[in-house]
Order: C-alpha cells, then structure tokens, then sequence
C-alpha cells in the first residue's frame, strides 16, 4: 500500500478562482504523470458559479443570476460551486493504484459517506444516480457531487459536499442533470459544521478510503 503521508494535503483558505484551480490541478496533475510530484488531495471553495461537464445539456442552464459558467473538462453535467461548499480535488496515480475507474469512483464516494457519518449525517448511494445523498424529511436529497477526470491514469477534479451554501443558487441549473430530487446541505439537516471540521473527519477517513481503492479492507 501507498503510505498516505507520501501525498500532499492542502487547504486553501478563503475563495479560490475557478480558472486558477483548474489551471494548477491540470499542471499537478501532469507532473504527478512525470514522476515530478506528489499526489495531492486539495480542499478549497469557489466564489458562486457554475462548471460544465462533457455530458452538459445547454436546456439544463438558466443562470437567472448571471453566474460565470465554466467548462471544467469533467465527466458529468451542470453543478454548481460556492461559498459554504466544500470542494475537494483528488489527483491520484491509478497507475499505482489498479487502475480501475470504476472502483475509483466508489471509493471515492464511501470517502464521503464515512464522514459524514462521523459528523453525524447517514448519508448513501442511490442506485442509479451518482452522487451522495440522504435523508430530508422522507425524501432523498442530494448533499454531495462526485465529478471526476483520469487523464493518463492521473485522477482529476473529485467532489464536493455541502455544508452550509446558499441552496437558492442551484435553482440555476438542473444539478447534474436531476430534476425530480432536491440539494440539500448540512446545514439545512441541523448539522452545523465549519469547514475545518470536515476537513479532519475527512482526512481521519484517508487511510480506509486509499485501502478500499487498493483493494484492502482496513477497518476504522
């Protein structure tokens, strides 16, 4: 197994420009497919705006507030990012790791809802519908976003999780592409945590998530 120390984690504070982070996770990205530099797992936030994914329906963009729209190369549709909402991109070496995008992706997404779990949320997968999701009041909503990118073996772009965002912003789109359930937050499921909470229930999770993508089984 890949030791988790062997990737660098970093945290940026305050609102990180779109076009930047895209820029910077493509150059690290690349250099990771050199042997020139780690592995990084990197947590930010966006200023409001809306990315595209290859999938995008144009008749799924209203954008009544005049958000930016952003073309982010990713597999998926419209989503929407912004303050109060954590971001995190994963680029990882699936050469080392199986290269299974697939499993990629599940991990990726029991990541999530181990965390959650330890904040407090039940979170699931719903079959069908990529993403995170729980429980609102009877009904199934969307509280998590997994959108991703393997270039050369090298994963790009990652998730994203709402903790305690403006929920009226995504009435600009159709997030990603499913109309007939709701986005949800944290916050709206009377779980209050700040960033740097989730952060570290995240990072305690890193070495179950790295084993289940490894094929392990570690426990914690």
């Amino acid at each position: 197994m890949i030791a988790h120390e062997d990737i660098e984690w970093r945290v940026s504070p305050g609102l990180t420009p779109y076009s930047e982070a895209l820029a910077e996770m493509e150059e690290r990205a690349s250099a990771i497919r050199r042997g020139e530099a780690k592995e990084m797992i990197w947590l930010l936030e966006h200023p409001p705006l809306f990315t595209a994914g290859t999938s995008a329906d144009p008749a799924e963009l209203f954008n009544p507030m005049g958000f930016p729209v952003h073309e982010a190369g990713r597999g998926g549709r419209y989503t929407y990012h912004g303050p109060g909402q954590r971001v995190g991109y994963v680029m990882l070496d699936l050469d080392r790791r199986g290269r299974d995008v697939r499993c990629y992706v599940h991990a990726l997404e029991g990541w999530i809802i181990d965390t959650l779990a330890d904040l407090g949320v039940e979170a699931h997968r719903a079959a069908g519908r990529i993403g995170i999701w729980a429980d609102l009041n009877g009904t199934e909503a969307k509280v998590g976003a997994i959108g991703v990118r393997v270039r050369r073996w090298v994963t790009l772009h990652g998730f994203s999780v709402n903790l305690s965002p403006e929920l009226s912003h995504f009435s600009g789109i159709v997030p990603c592409g499913i109309a007939e359930f709701p986005v949800s937050s944290l916050g709206e499921m009377g779980v209050s945590c700040r960033p740097e909470r989730f952060d570290l229930a995240l990072r305690q999770r890193l070495s179950r998530f790295l084993a289940s993508l490894e094929g392990g089984t570690e426990k914690g």
